[in-house]
């Protein structure tokens, strides 16, 4: 739309084809934004639900097993990741990440070296690591669906503020001009007809 338009019916039929492009375009992109934005406020609160649980657990364990800071027993490397699957998803056009599964292995310990309390130790642990990568790729998902919903309302911007109405003056000023123009051409016609009567009536006088 930038730069100057050329004041002639081609224009203005080229500009009224873009200005029904751009209304046709601007409601299908306004529903893409209005979803996208459904779909933030889903993957905000699937974040936020495993970071609160991630602290449950932090807070089961604190509880439970006040003798942490004090048992003089190793307890790293306990569990460790052993694969990661990731899968993808659509939505509303936009593509990202979701976990399909998690594995994680439990180092092997001795009931004999280490007390009971361990094994609830242990799962609360393996819990706690799968929950962490969820969380990792919430965020994922949270940021990607974010930037679409970001990028998707600078276009209807750029639609509804910038695009559609600069069509529509360039309408209405190719319009003004070709009128302008129509009706100068009528009233150069009249001119012109007045002088060829008048001399007209001039030449038949001096004829009589």
């Amino acid at each position: 739309m930038a730069g100057k338009i050329a004041l002639n019916k081609s224009s203005l039929n080229k500009e009224k084809r873009s200005l029904k492009t751009f209304n046709q375009y601007l409601p299908a992109l306004e529903l893409k934004r209005l979803q996208l934005m459904a779909e933030r406020k889903k993957a905000e609160k699937a974040l936020e639900e495993a970071k609160l649980r991630i602290e449950q657990i932090e807070g089961d364990i604190a509880a439970q097993l006040p003798m942490l800071a004090c048992e003089d027993i190793v307890l790293e490397d306990l569990v460790k990741v052993t694969n990661i699957v990731l899968g993808e998803q659509n939505i509303v056009g936009t593509t990202v990440p979701m976990l399909e599964r998690v594995d994680v292995e439990v180092t092997p310990y001795s009931f004999l070296v280490r007390p009971h309390w361990v094994d609830f130790l242990v799962e609360k642990l393996k819990e706690m690591t799968e929950l962490h990568i969820e969380r990792q790729v919430r965020e994922l998902r949270y940021k990607e669906i974010s930037a679409a919903t970001k990028t998707t309302s600078q276009r209807v911007n750029l639609f509804s503020k910038v695009l559609i109405p600069q069509t529509r003056q360039n309408i209405a000023k190719i319009k003004i001009f070709l009128s302008d123009q129509d009706r100068a051409g009528v009233v150069n016609a009249k001119i012109s007809k007045s002088k060829m009567d008048a001399a007209a009536a001039a030449a038949a006088a001096e004829r009589g």
